[in-house]
């Protein structure tokens, strides 16, 4: 072959290669993607539906709209266009049509269409408006949410009241057209996340097929509880004669976690209390045959972080069974086998959420699906054959999957961020260990940049979770992206020091009244692990963290400057104010043992507020003025502390956001402001590992 000729084809193969060459996997990438959510198998087990969430930049909205996959393979297909929210779509038993929630006429309300989109009708038309829309098994009833007037309903109305449409709608009037705007407030949880308690309490209404709207939980409470998270709160039994709900029924609701499960004839009359555990009970849910009730538990009252165990409670014995009592991890999601005889589970373990089966009387765990992955959103046919659920990780966002009982590999059904994923390039996660000083082992997550070269040493960012009682894993977000701190050329580490969940409870507990103490050890651990990789710089290390993650920033700030730059994001700044003006006062009664004029000492000792002397190292600050569980307040103390010792610091306030960054260009503007602040700091523009520093 001529000379000429090879240079020409290598030259045209190197250019292919080029053509094929991923880019990095930046803020506008990520934006670019279809959120998935919420799979609803049909009844007849044929079609899938779900959400798919959408980011529009120019007007800074997230349109959420609902679409169907075929189980046997095929398309995806949108079945949604008007409004700018359509969510939450549940099918009718009959499997024809489809009931969801939508904005697109007179506010939030319940929506059914047929099964391929055609046909759409209201089916509510509340002043107070509606959601979370549950249909009974017969067809006949529709379950569902509103805020409403309690004092539109008589007092201590029993169960079932009809809803007063006249009066709600009257004092929402009343409401919104009046001018004086203050608030009066007699009792505690007067606000919570990023609002404030008005008049109105969110109810759970039941409507029939002329109409008629009745209130399953009249009175002065929220229920279900709007501090709940985790399964669905409530729930109509297999027969639809009754619903059962999580409430909170305490005389102070914003220092207790206690709420139980209660059940409602669905023509009215008394509600029956059903536990009586004095820490939560949430997440009900029948077994098909209707001879058991499944939920989760914690046992600690008062602590929002203990365990959360599967129980399964026999409606016909009444005798109640805690199956995972030996497991030692939090189930987090769960669902009943077609026959009555099994429970699927999944729980956090080191960072990844497997799926697990064991039999309703209890025994043997089976483990059903594991890797580096998180399985949720199990379902079945009800002929034991399909199995559908949803998976991701660190590196890929949920996509809705199938197996058979066949057994083998699980069979993609969305492809919708195939293309994003063929143009960027994505990092898998790898895990470290390293000894903490009472040699406990702590893992971490490490994301390396994209076209990692191990033979160039890279700027480090160590990214902190909050909770404390959380963790990193293979979960995709769209807030913390370790991703595309990445793609802006970091190491990222992502430790679960003690507090973190997945490595049993003792783990999880050891952070309490102790939140300086061994967590920021277990950090700096890592740090010195790391620190010594022969890709790490350790001369242009960085680290950011959000709420508990913001205060161990913060912490950091008075211990070590062993960092170049930090990023605080609606941190814990000073324990004594924290504890006065959050608003769920369960968490810095039991984190702290009381509350600051109750155990002073513990407040003083583990508030970073108490060694601003030692701020040396330049911090950025954001922080959103909506945020009522970490409020404003406490950035701005931290920010004025680094003013006042002539630190190099940096203030950003989010009007519009409360405790997260979620409208897309308020989140832009976030990410580049860090990243430009870390950057800034550390040039990170790879340098050579034999490059002498």
């Amino acid at each position: 072959m001529r000379p000429a000729v090879f240079c020409a084809l290598l030259a045209a193969a190197f250019s292919a290669s080029l053509s094929f060459a991923k880019t990095p996997f930046t803020f506008d990438a990520m934006m670019k993607l279809a959120r998935i959510g919420d799979p609803q198998l049909s009844p007849d087990g044929k079609i899938v539906a779900f959400t798919v969430q959408t980011v529009d930049m120019i007007n800074n909205t997230k349109p959420a709209h609902i679409y169907v996959v075929p189980v046997n393979g095929g398309s995806p297909q949108r079945l949604t266009n008007d409004g700018n929210s359509n969510t939450r779509p549940r099918w009718t038993p009959d499997s024809k049509r489809i009931l969801f929630v939508s904005d697109r006429s007179n506010g939030s309300q319940i929506w059914s269409m047929n099964a391929d989109g055609t046909d759409p009708k209201p089916v509510t038309n509340l002043p107070t408006g509606a959601s979370g829309v549950t249909p009974s098994p017969d067809g006949k009833l529709i379950l569902f949410t509103s805020d409403v007037y309690p004092a539109c309903a008589p007092a201590n109305a029993t169960p079932g009241v009809d809803y007063d449409r006249v009066c709600n709608q009257t004092n929402l009037d009343q409401e919104t057209a009046g001018k004086m705007k203050a608030r009066v407030f007699t009792s505690l949880l007067y606000r919570h996340w990023t609002q404030y308690e008005g008049k109105r309490r969110q109810h759970l209404l039941i409507q029939d097929v002329t109409g008629r709207v009745r209130d399953l939980t009249p009175g002065d409470l929220n229920t279900p509880p709007f501090s709940l998270g985790g399964p669905e709160a409530y729930v109509f039994s297999p027969d639809s004669t009754q619903v059962t709900y999580a409430a909170k029924n305490e005389p102070d609701p914003a220092t207790s976690t206690n709420s139980d499960l209660f059940t409602v004839a669905v023509a009215g009359g008394e509600a029956k209390r059903i536990t009586n555990n004095p820490g939560a009970d949430e997440g009900p849910l029948y077994s098909p045959d209707g001879k058991y009730l499944a939920y989760r538990t914690q046992i600690r009252a008062g602590y929002e972080s203990d365990e959360w165990r599967l129980a399964v409670l026999d409606l016909q014995g009444g005798n109640m069974n805690t199956l995972t009592d030996s497991l030692d991890r939090w189930v987090e999601s769960y669902t009943w086998s077609p026959d009555s005889k099994r429970i699927f589970f999944t729980v956090d373990d080191h960072g990844t959420q497997p799926l697990l089966m064991m039999p309703v009387s209890g025994g043997a765990i089976r483990t059903i699906a594991q890797g580096p992955t998180s399985v949720g959103d199990v379902q079945f046919t009800t002929d034991d054959k399909i199995m559908i659920y949803t998976e991701q990780s660190g590196s890929r966002p949920p996509e809705i999957n199938k197996a058979t009982s066949k057994g083998g590999a699980g069979i993609p059904l969305t492809h919708l961020n195939d293309d994003i994923f063929n143009q960027y390039q994505l990092t898998s996660l790898e895990k470290i260990s390293v000894d903490a000083a009472d040699g406990t082992k702590i893992e971490s997550f490490l994301v390396k940049p994209p076209d990692f070269n191990p033979s160039i040493k890279y700027p480090i960012l160590f990214a902190i979770h909050g909770g404390p009682e959380g963790d990193w894993g293979e979960s995709w977000t769209y807030r913390w992206n370790a991703q595309v701190f990445a793609a802006a050329g970091y190491v990222v580490v992502l430790p679960n020091p003690r507090g973190s969940i997945g490595y049993g409870q003792s783990f999880t507990d050891a952070v309490n009244g102790d939140w300086g103490g061994r967590a920021y050890d277990d950090v700096m651990a890592t740090v010195d692990y790391v620190s010594n990789l022969p890709y790490a710089d350790k001369e242009r290390m960085v680290a950011a963290g959000g709420s508990y993650g913001g205060y161990m920033i913060d912490w950091i700030l008075g211990h070590t400057d062993r960092f170049k730059a930090l990023v605080s994001h609606a941190g814990v700044y000073d324990l004594r104010s924290e504890a006065g003006t959050t608003e769920e006062l369960w968490f810095p009664k039991w984190e702290f043992q009381g509350f600051p004029w109750e155990n002073a000492e513990l407040y003083e000792k583990w508030s970073p507020s108490s060694y601003v002397k030692n701020f040396k190292t330049p911090t950025l600050v954001t922080h959103g003025e909506l945020d009522y569980r970490v409020p404003i307040g406490q950035g701005q103390q931290l920010f004025t502390a680094l003013q006042e010792m002539k630190v190099s610091s940096k203030m950003v306030q989010f009007p519009d956001e409360g405790h997260w960054i979620l409208k897309p260009q308020n989140s832009q503007f976030w990410y580049a402001t860090v990243i430009d602040w870390l950057n800034s700091y550390t040039k990170p523009s790879p340098v050579s590992a034999s490059t002498p520093h």
